[in-house]
């Protein structure tokens, strides 16, 4: 099986900010496809996102076409994925991974992060480590548009996933949970899983981020 692949560039070393969040993954990086709900189904609400890296951080920012950003929750790792979220789903290396990182981040700036060991790419034993947090994680969610567009960005820090300096490639997957108030629940990533009911966590679908410039 053929695994989508998208080369990710590096930022310029130049642009080497005190706030990495600063960092314009939008103008520097790569823009992934248009979210999919299932395979050949384009997502009704759009999440245009863009990926960048440098030395020290990955780097993700979403901006997500919405006419009722919503949530409850503020609290650091509580269940965010029942309300409007949007995830990232990350690993080093090439292989389908057995270990890999969640991030998701809500319209409230909430954060969830937690390490996942899924041996047989399945929930049937894959167990979730909440209270793993990500050493040096940094994000922020805003509105932006006449409706209620938002945006989300992440800054993830290399040695806050164990590694000393950035890989070669990366094992990864975008997510949306898009929950109207009035209307049906919308799912939609990079890669969809094409299961039901919906599940993100098929780390068999996870693409491969190609950092480009490596050096």
């Amino acid at each position: 099986m053929t695994i989508p692949s998208i080369d990710v560039p590096q930022l310029p070393r130049g642009d080497v900010e005190i706030d990495p969040l600063k960092k314009e993954a939008r103008t520097k990086g790569c823009r992934l496809p248009r979210f999919r709900t299932m395979p050949g189904d384009l997502a009704r609400w759009s999440t245009a996102t863009f990926v960048a890296w440098d030395e020290r951080h990955f780097h993700v920012e979403f901006l997500c076409e919405d006419e009722d950003a919503w949530g409850t929750m503020r609290e650091r790792d509580a269940p965010l994925w029942q309300e409007e979220v949007v995830e990232v789903f990350l690993a080093a290396g090439e292989s389908v991974p057995r270990v890999y990182f969640e991030f998701e981040v809500s319209p409230l700036c909430a954060l969830f992060d937690a390490r996942v060991e899924s041996p047989h790419g399945t929930r049937v034993d894959m167990t979730v480590d909440v209270a793993w947090n990500c050493e040096g994680v940094l994000w922020e969610a805003q509105r932006t548009g006449e409706r209620d567009d938002w945006r989300a960005r992440l800054a993830i820090p290399w040695s806050g996933l164990g590694l000393d300096r950035a890989p070669r490639a990366l094992r990864a997957n975008f997510y949306r949970v898009e929950r109207p108030r009035s209307g049906d629940d919308e799912y939609s990533g990079w890669l969809p899983t094409d299961t039901e009911p919906p599940d993100f966590h098929r780390p068999e679908k996870f693409g491969l981020l190609r950092l480009s410039d490596f050096v």
